[in-house]
């Protein structure tokens, strides 16, 4: 795909995107489903906002994937990698939206995470089999090992996309920057309907961010943070596991950077707390910036950070080896929780 087609159909799935947003969301109101109610507590929004995001943008996908494959004769041609991740993306969008509507127990959404994972594995064989040379030693290979770990991998940052989704544009904003530097960086977007994705978020982001009215947001909901955490791991799995794309394992976790040391970090934090990793909280790194910051400018500074740590990565990637990546990352991954778990309580206690 030439870069004159890649933006031609940014646009047109843009303009898609904005176009089902709008009539899912209008539908979303007048048959009071899917609406997103503002409580005290941890929600910011003052209005009640519909939850239909995630499925506006999975239509939009399919209504330009469709045009995608017709404009260039590629009926039949469609590789089994995209046609696997769009079929299980839709199971997922129609399990995790009984999540939205009635609520599913924190094991359930584990297992259907862990479920779509595998069937990703068995139908396409694509999974993390290599992890690079992160210790100097050669390369890890993981062997028969490196299904599990995929899963591992996939479920993790999907709930880390889901976890993250706490004010307007941070989880999609996240997942779209990571995607465009997957994809610019390995190659994938020139040859795959990645580009159909990112255009169908602006679409949403649209709306989220209330670019088109006030009264006109639109809400992700459960399933779109898990549809877009899923399309996120498995961007990232695919590209840095084929020979086709040249780039580092390593690489692709600093694109994910944010989103998977504040999931971590929850979880470890709050099983020291004795509270469960699932429980609804004001702990994570957007609140932690909100103690300072507008959420507004809470989004800017995380989607700067998540900016500027895919630079390094993609530095990291021309001039140095996985080795001195993932020590770097390491680095990073210290100064994060340094920050977030730790330096406001020095400065409490000190009187900084």
């Amino acid at each position: 795909m030439s870069l004159n087609l890649i933006f031609d159909f940014l646009i047109i799935s843009i303009i898609t995107s904005l176009a089902i947003n709008m009539v899912a969301r209008n539908f979303s109101k007048n048959s009071n489903m899917l609406i997103d109610l503002p409580d005290k507590s941890r929600k910011f929004h003052k209005r009640a906002t519909p939850l239909t995001g995630g499925i506006s943008i999975l239509i939009s996908v399919l209504i330009t994937g469709k045009l995608y494959i017709d404009f260039n004769g590629l009926s039949g041609y469609v590789p089994s990698f995209t046609q696997n991740l769009i079929y299980c993306s839709g199971v997922l969008v129609a399990l995790f939206l009984v999540d939205d509507i009635k609520g599913l127990k924190p094991f359930l959404r584990l297992i259907i995470q862990t479920l779509l994972s595998v069937w990703m594995i068995y139908s396409t064989n694509v999974y993390i089999s290599n992890l690079g040379n992160l210790f100097g030693m050669g390369d890890i290979i993981l062997g028969i090992w490196g299904i599990p770990f995929t899963v591992f991998c996939a479920v993790g940052i999907m709930n880390a996309f889901n976890m993250l989704d706490g004010i307007n544009g941070l989880a999609s904003g996240t997942a779209m920057v990571a995607l465009l530097f997957i994809g610019f960086t390995s190659g994938l977007i020139f040859d795959s309907m990645l580009v159909l994705m990112i255009g169908s978020m602006i679409g949403f982001l649209m709306f989220n961010l209330r670019f088109v009215g006030k009264k006109r947001a639109v809400f992700l909901g459960d399933h779109g943070s898990n549809m877009i955490g899923f399309w996120v791991a498995w961007a990232a799995i695919f590209s840095s596991q084929s020979s086709i794309y040249q780039i580092m394992p390593i690489t692709t976790v600093w694109f994910v950077a944010i989103p998977l040391l504040d999931c971590i970090g929850l979880i470890v934090s709050r099983k020291a707390r004795g509270i469960s990793w699932s429980t609804p909280g004001r702990d994570h790194i957007h609140h932690k910036l909100m103690n300072k910051y507008s959420p507004d400018g809470a989004l800017g500074a995380i989607i700067v950070a998540c900016v500027s740590l895919g630079a390094v990565a993609v530095i990291a990637e021309r001039l140095w080896d996985a080795r001195i990546s993932f020590a770097l990352f390491v680095l990073f991954a210290f100064v994060y929780y340094f920050y977030a778990y730790y330096y406001e309580k020095v400065k409490v206690k000190f009187g900084i």
